[in-house]
């Protein structure tokens, strides 16, 4: 764990293909972080494809890719992956045209119905899963209802752990983490969680690009979920400063990042 050392740079020659988080890594709320742009166009210019890689299931992977091009970054589908098509994959896996019922926005319902799953909207109907999001149009009625479902039986997934979502001026909003903690509190059941640190996302990542671990690196600003993805597949991690993680929390964590850097900025002095 090096704060701003020159030796990572050898590893960014090294690395095929970059795990980007996007939420405090490469922006915060609809500004992006100083360094980012240029970075992705040394990549571009090197021919280094990477994947922004996002727990935050609030919005489809259509919509991010709308945002970050606004931002100045041209991406296709390809270069992103969100934890609510991993949510809608895994589900396709266990079960094909499953019944949801959705605590999260109608992004992520419309990115889980894009798998072939059917969106149900009250208690009364036979359901399969509850699927728990990033939900900033939250109410109580959907609480109560995916407690109600639970308790009937159905299966409890939830898209991410993120406990908070970082935004300007070190400032959090309650993200998927505590909101599925409440129905778990509630109900005595636990979610099965999909997002970062679940392996899916990088099992994804690899068929998509046909890579091996070690020609992969991540970087993140989330111990408990980007750093601690790369620590459970062994994948090189870089933790950046410009989100949540603060030099404490990393020297208090049980996930330890490779290298410690500012910002992403830092590596654009590999290719300079």
């Amino acid at each position: 764990m090096i704060i701003d050392n020159k030796n990572c740079w050898e590893r960014i020659r090294e690395t095929q293909l970059f795990l980007l988080d996007l939420d405090g890594t490469v922006y915060l709320e609809n500004e992006l972080i100083p360094g980012v742009k240029k970075f992705t166009q040394y990549l571009n210019r090197f021919h280094i494809p990477y994947v922004f890689i996002t727990n935050n299931s609030s919005h489809s992977a259509k919509e991010y890719i709308n945002k970050i091009s606004k931002l100045g970054i041209s991406i296709t589908i390809d270069n992103i992956l969100t934890s609510g098509q991993a949510s809608g994959l895994y589900l396709s896996k266990v079960r094909q045209c499953a019944k949801l019922f959705v605590v999260g926005t109608q992004a992520l319902k419309d990115e889980l119905s894009g798998f072939g799953h059917h969106i149900c909207e009250n208690s009364e109907e036979s359901v399969d899963y509850i699927v728990v999001g990033f939900d900033t149009e939250l109410t109580y009625d959907k609480l109560k209802t995916a407690c109600a479902l639970i308790d009937k039986g159905a299966g409890f997934i939830a898209t991410n752990p993120d406990l908070v979502c970082p935004i300007k001026d070190k400032r959090y909003l309650p993200d998927c983490g505590s909101i599925y903690t409440m129905i778990e509190n509630a109900t005595g059941k636990r979610a099965i969680i999909i997002g970062k640190p679940n392996s899916t996302i990088v099992d994804i990542a690899k068929e998509r690009f046909g890579l091996s671990i070690d020609k992969i690196s991540i970087i993140g600003d989330r111990l408990y979920t980007d750093i601690a993805l790369g620590s459970n597949n062994a994948i090189f991690t870089f933790c950046v400063l410009s989100g949540e993680s603060t030099i404490d929390d990393i020297r208090n964590s049980p996930w330890k990042p490779d290298q410690v850097i500012s910002s992403i900025d830092f590596l654009n002095g590999a290719f300079e």
